[in-house]
């Protein structure tokens, strides 16, 4: 089988790559570069000129050919100018979501698979299982802890058809073991970090280069449901729920959250205390255009109720909630959830199986 990995530079896409050279895969390895703009980058970890100098030393240990790509213009039209307009709306969106489903499984896809080529390859933790009937199933990785199926939430059948998952069912501590063993020259690299190739940023500097500081008020919002402003702030696109630096107010004896944001007016709402009733939720609202699923043979029918295991963020523990669809999806949890937060992805399972996922549009 002729297959292209995707080689990042890091010690999971290396062993992936290796794997599937054991397996007696005719590999190419091959090198996506999809940003080129520093600004608000915090340099130090995982350059992506180091990134390419590590990828390019594995294909050579693995003697296996080499290729690089620049999706820049399609990354920036399909992933940096969302997130810039969902900023601008006054949602937090999550960029390594929209990066898998646009550029590794689209823009990425489709530039690797050329005649010939029948897979293509990536080092997610994650595993694809295919149905008597024929349909993939997308599996969490074996490593709860490095689990990153929600991070493919978005990806569909099509996409899932011609991608493997080599290490979906190992720890992060046997991947290493098969890097040392294997002398890969990522042995010891560190796992990236920040913004799906941006990296780490500081967000209010790289969200200036489009978005204006803006001055508003900052209002508390007390526990008995009263208000008082007790600062400003340069712009509510710059803060996210349940986010507690970067607000620079004192004279409180607990931490303050951020727990509302309203773009409108450009008015930042805070409560004191991590506890505070204002940043938990016991239900969310997906709009009919925004519902995905990975397996589509699974839609619901307009006005049924399902029970799944649903998460709201990357590494959030699976939590009970039943499913209504009609007109929408509405979630209703079993107990409240802390930081419900608009723009980002609930995704829903059926035990080990990502099923469906949709941008959470609201909150109550």
């Amino acid at each position: 089988m002729r297959t292209v990995i995707a080689l990042s530079g890091g010690v999971d896409s290396s062993v992936a790559a290796l794997l599937l050279k054991q397996q007696g895969h005719e590999l190419i390895g091959m090198f996506m570069r999809n940003w080129h703009d520093t600004t608000g980058t915090l340099h130090g970890d995982c350059a992506w000129e180091e990134d390419l100098d590590m990828a390019k030393l594995v294909a050579r240990k693995l003697d296996i050919p080499f290729a690089y790509v620049d999706l820049s213009k399609e990354y920036k039209e399909r992933v940096v100018d969302y997130m810039f307009s969902e900023y601008e709306k006054g949602r937090t969106p999550n960029p390594d979501v929209l990066c898998n489903r646009e550029i590794k499984f689209d823009a990425f896809l489709d530039h690797a698979l050329q005649p010939g080529i029948d897979k293509v390859a990536t080092g997610h933790y994650c595993r694809i299982q295919q149905t008597d009937t024929g349909a993939f199933k997308l599996l969490a990785g074996v490593d709860h802890n490095k689990d990153q199926s929600y991070f493919l939430c978005q990806l569909n059948q099509e996409q899932l058809s011609k991608t493997l998952f080599p290490i979906g069912h190992l720890t992060k501590d046997e991947v290493r073991i098969l890097a040392k063993k294997h002398d890969l020259p990522t042995t010891d690299r560190k796992d990236s970090q920040g913004i799906c190739f941006i990296g780490k940023v500081d967000l209010p500097v790289f969200l200036q280069q489009r978005l204006a500081p803006k001055t508003g008020n900052v209002v508390e919002l007390f526990r008995d449901g009263t208000t008082k402003i007790i600062g400003q702030h340069n712009g509510v696109q710059y803060y996210t729920i349940g986010q507690r630096r970067g607000l620079q107010i004192g004279g409180h004896k607990n931490p303050l959250f951020v727990l509302e944001t309203d773009p409108a007016t450009n008015t930042l709402y805070v409560g004191e205390g991590q506890d505070h009733p204002g940043l938990y939720h016991r239900s969310l609202f997906i709009n009919p255009e925004d519902i995905h699923w990975v397996r589509p043979d699974q839609k619901m029918t307009s006005g049924e109720k399902r029970t799944y295991q649903v998460r709201i963020r990357y590494r959030q523990p699976l939590e009970e909630a039943e499913l209504t669809f009609d007109g929408g999806m509405t979630i209703l949890f079993a107990k409240p959830q802390r930081g419900i937060t608009p723009g980002q992805f609930a995704a829903w399972y059926q035990g080990e199986e990502l099923v469906g996922s949709g941008v959470i549009q609201s909150r109550s």
